[in-house]
């Protein structure tokens, strides 16, 4: 259906100018929610990507590049952060592509709209100015029509009254003043039959020429403004239709990282990690207390007895609480890292272990106890970082551990490798072309890459000798264990028999602690382990020991170790055990958390009963 403005609306001036200041005042309102769109996309994508990296691990762990859940969540962070891209790219075209040109739009639309109406007003006004001097010819004329008439009757009238030569001289004078009137009345007719005649062609001009164009040029810019509206609101779909498809790959990778995990291959490799390949604990032997038993017992048969009575229990040791005693204090608390700074505390001084065992051996029944947690501190202490073979992992996780550094080490081997074989290449270019280079420059660096290659399968065969000795250990758990496992059990049956003996003779498999550890020492750490496990056992089942003091923190300590107690400074603790040489106090705080901290840390203050009872403790 066609229509025309010019035609319909040639008398809706007003209308169609308050019509299109509408539209253009809703053009730019829509760009306005255009561009607020573009910025919820761009806040929504920001969002997203601090989301994403928020839930990052923040470096690359183990744990979670093990696991297929959480390879899973880390592959959708990582297309949750592919997704925020895509909305910053709908972001940037809708505001490039969209906001941008209907603003530039905008200014020229109304440029051209305030051309057109400044030509539909100029030309009412000459249609108007047309109108007004059409009425003024019209009133002018039938004014002098009147007067015309007027004088015509006054003259007629002094005609038919011709008595005198006055009145003759009068009739004359108003003969000639109708005669002037007529004439006037003439004049003024034409002019008004002329501005007529203008006036219709004005008018008609104006109707049929003037308000038709300029209307028809008010309409192909409305047209125009409606086709920009109805583009951009294609173009806001087509740049979103855009990144649909890389959304849906995005949410297809999604959905295949979530189909990626495996339950029981997670469940498998929590075995892999944590396995440690020790046999389970034996059966428990009864123990026959019915038969009266009459023995005096000293100090040395008192410990003989605890060993052999304990040797059984040995095997319940997943059950056994153990507490690892702390490592050496720092040398320097203070933030300046100085030794020797007023502000740090002096280093806690070790006492040799000896001495200790001979507290231990002279003193009485309790303070016998306490002595020997200060030689397990000590003992620990002195073994305590742990060796290149990994013996002290349990069975299992030193096989992974090695097997782990020999793959490294055939990496760095290949590494250096290609450089020697790059170096080998580079040497027999020098020597063909001497122009290029000096071959004897690469001498010095070929013998570093050999040295080095000489000690990485050095190392590699160190590593390996050391992964089969640990698969050969567990081929022989893996075949007591098929055969009943009764190697360890047959031997601590009769209660008269010797402990440490036993302990000593034992394969070197036996000799692995509970807590993964292994040792090929055969007299002083098995000696001090076995004993301090039999008196562990007393303290488990003990009553919490009582309060000797009180002390007061110096410096601030962060117990990082099992064992220690972290502590602010100005705070007053408990002091539950007094520092036996070693440089550590056990403290207690709230009668719930205890620990050891630093002697040198503290400012002890002992109850004047308590200084009686370790005075005379120590005289025992």
């Amino acid at each position: 259906m066609s229509c025309n403005w010019g035609t319909e609306l040639w008398d809706q001036f007003d209308n169609l100018e308050k019509h299109t200041s509408w539209g253009i005042d809703f053009l730019e309102r829509y760009t306005k929610f255009i561009k607020e769109r573009a910025d919820i996309e761009l806040s929504y994508a920001k969002q997203i990507r601090s989301l994403s990296k928020k839930y990052h691990p923040k470096r690359s762990r183990e744990d979670e590049s093990r696991y297929t859940w959480c390879l899973a969540f880390a592959a959708t962070l990582r297309q949750l952060n592919e997704l925020s891209v895509q909305r910053e790219e709908l972001a940037e075209n809708l505001n490039s592509q969209i906001v941008c040109e209907l603003t530039r739009y905008t200014q020229e639309l109304k440029t051209e709209r305030k051309t057109h109406f400044q030509d539909g007003r100029r030309a009412q006004q000459h249609i108007e100015g047309s109108w007004k001097q059409l009425e003024s010819s019209k009133r002018r004329f039938e004014r002098d029509c009147k007067e015309a008439e007027r004088a015509q009757h006054v003259s007629d009238r002094i005609d038919l009254d011709n008595k005198t030569d006055g009145e003759k001289r009068c009739s004359l004078k108003a003969r000639q003043t109708a005669q002037q009137k007529k004439q006037a009345a003439e004049e003024s007719r034409k002019d008004y039959v002329t501005s007529l005649n203008q006036f219709n062609q004005d008018q008609h001009q104006h109707y049929h020429t003037l308000v038709p164009v300029i209307y028809q040029r008010i309409q192909d810019m409305e047209e125009r403004r409606i086709e920009r509206i109805c583009e951009s609101m294609r173009s806001s779909a087509e740049a979103e239709r855009k990144v649909l498809p890389v959304v849906s790959r995005c949410l297809d990778a999604m959905m295949d990282a979530a189909e990626g995990i495996q339950p029981r291959m997670d469940t498998q490799q929590v075995v892999e990690v944590y396995k440690s390949g020790f046999d389970p604990p034996g059966d428990v032997e009864f123990e026959d207390y019915s038969a009266t038993m009459r023995r005096s017992i000293s100090e040395s048969s008192y410990l003989d007895n605890r060993t052999e009575g304990r040797r059984h229990s040995r095997k319940l040791w997943p059950f056994i609480r153990k507490n690892k005693p702390p490592p050496p204090p720092p040398t320097s608390p203070s933030p300046g890292g100085v030794a020797n700074s007023p502000q740090s505390p002096p280093p806690a001084a070790r006492e040799p272990i000896t001495q200790r065992l001979n507290d231990l051996m002279t003193s009485g029944s309790r303070t016998r106890k306490q002595c020997l947690r200060s030689l397990k501190r000590g003992l620990s202490l002195k073994l305590g970082s742990s060796p290149a073979d990994c013996s002290h992992l349990p069975p299992e996780q030193r096989r992974k551990k090695l097997q782990t550094r020999i793959n490294n080490i055939n990496q760095e081997i290949q590494r250096e490798r290609e450089q020697r074989d790059a170096l080998l290449k580079m040497r027999e270019v020098y020597e063909r072309s001497p122009q290029m280079g000096d071959a004897g420059s690469l001498e010095p660096r070929l013998d570093e890459v050999k040295q080095s290659l000489q000690k990485l399968e050095d190392e590699l065969r160190r590593h390996q000798a050391w992964l089969s000795e640990a698969d050969s250990r567990l081929s022989d758990h893996s075949n007591r264990r098929q055969s009943g496992g009764c190697g360890l059990n047959s031997q601590a049956t009769t209660p008269g028999s010797s402990s440490l003996k036993q302990l000593d003779n034992r394969s070197p498999a036996s000799r692995e602690s509970p807590d993964g550890s292994y040792t090929e020492d055969h007299s002083a750490e098995l000696h001090f382990k076995s004993r301090s496990s039999e008196f562990d056992d007393d303290f488990d089942d003990e009553e919490p020991l009582p309060s000797i003091g009180t002390c007061k923190s110096l410096y601030p300590f962060q117990g990082q170790n099992e064992g220690t107690l972290s502590m602010v400074e100005g705070e007053l603790l408990s002091v539950v055990e007094e520092d036996k040489g070693d440089g550590w106090t056990r403290v207690r705080r709230n009668l719930e958390e205890e620990g050891y901290v630093p002697t040198s840390y503290i400012k002890v203050f002992l109850d004047s009963s308590a200084k009686g009872f370790v005075q005379s403790s120590r005289l025992v």
